[in-house]
């Protein structure tokens, strides 16, 4: 971050001591769950999406690189594209049954939405 990022300073009033450092509150990440104290809803979703099926898998609690490493093996395994993000995991495609299995499989408590 550069030191003139005004952005993130928008409400500060202007300080004459030539030590002040600004310093944001910046919200720290939940530590992961362990897998067996995880609920998973695995659910379909049409929103959006321009009338496409992608399978969302939310619920997740923990940081955002364990969202992502998960996110990756079950594409990896599905076969298929998808994203990462706001705490959830999209698949493209309804594999809903397949990753429901697969998070089972990984220890995950995940229970099949709508």
């Amino acid at each position: 971050m550069a030191d003139n990022d005004w952005k993130k300073r928008l409400g500060v009033v202007y300080s004459t001591d030539p030590d002040f450092k600004y310093e944001e509150d910046t919200p720290a990440e939940p530590e992961t769950l362990a897998p067996a104290a995880q609920k998973l809803i695995v659910s379909i979703d049409r929103r959006n999406r321009g009338g496409k099926q992608v399978t969302l898998v939310s619920g997740f609690v923990g940081s955002g690189a364990d969202l992502a490493d998960l996110g990756r093996t079950l594409k990896v395994k599905c076969g298929v594209g998808g994203s990462v993000g706001n705490g959830e995991i999209i698949i493209q495609g309804d594999f809903r049954d397949k990753v429901t299995e697969l998070l089972l499989k990984m220890g995950y408590k995940a229970r099949r939405g709508n």
